[in-house]
């Protein structure tokens, strides 16, 4: 072989090694071609938005916020922590939430139906009105007026005080006033030998008694012995 095609062979794979890059090169020239047009256009907009902030920007603040954040490296972590507690709760709520939202979902569609929320409605209206007739003053008078009627209302729960009024309301219906006669000294004395009346004489005068406390308030302190009944 002489060198002429020695050198030829050598320059023939020298070729065949270059082709490769040459390729290559080719390809990256295209894709810089490529992008060139996009490079530009996102210039623009960086400039465009750059030109928006740049009254309230500096590099100062910029270059302070960067030593802040590496400061700060340590809340960023406890933060990321945080989120991920968090986000476990969630996890384990959403399967329970599941389940409750219906059926709270399913009460308030009770109560809808009978009627709750229009009478909370129909409140509000009421308190407007007691809001327009009254100011605060009274509100606070009448405020305490509930609270003494309550106590009032505390102590007729007694079963005792309960039964005695039950049995007074049951008094006038059971009286016939139609056969209701006049009755003069007499009357009242031989009235006295009825047993009844002797029954409702002890009565009074149990209550009587009892209604004569009221003026030094021994009704609070003491309970009332029943009268003797007469004889």
């Amino acid at each position: 072989m002489t060198n002429d095609e020695l050198i030829l062979q050598r320059l023939d794979a020298l070729e065949a090694k270059l082709d490769p890059l040459i390729k290559e090169r080719q390809k990256w020239r295209e894709l810089m071609d490529d992008l060139i047009p996009l490079q530009n256009h996102a210039v623009g907009l960086l400039i465009e938005q750059l030109q928006e902030v740049e009254a309230g920007f500096q590099l100062e603040d910029a270059l302070d916020l960067a030593k802040r954040s590496m400061r700060s490296v340590k809340n960023f972590v406890f933060a990321i922590k945080a989120m991920d507690n968090i986000i476990d709760f969630v996890n384990d709520l959403e399967p329970l939430l599941k389940s409750a939202v219906p059926k709270m979902i399913e009460h308030l569609d009770e109560l809808e139906r009978k009627g709750v929320f229009r009478i909370i409605k129909s409140t509000l209206g009421i308190r407007a009105k007691v809001a327009a007739a009254y100011d605060h003053h009274d509100i606070e008078k009448i405020g305490d007026g509930i609270v003494a009627m309550l106590a009032l209302a505390k102590k007729m729960a007694d079963p005792r005080t309960m039964a005695f009024l039950e049995k007074m309301v049951a008094i006038p219906g059971s009286v016939d006033l139609a056969q209701t006669r006049k009755v003069g000294p007499v009357g009242l004395i031989s009235a006295g030998f009825d047993p009844e009346i002797k029954e409702g004489l002890g009565v009074m005068i149990a209550l009587t008694k009892a209604m004569g406390k009221i003026k030094s308030n021994g009704l609070e302190s003491e309970a009332v012995p029943p009268a003797p009944m007469a004889q």
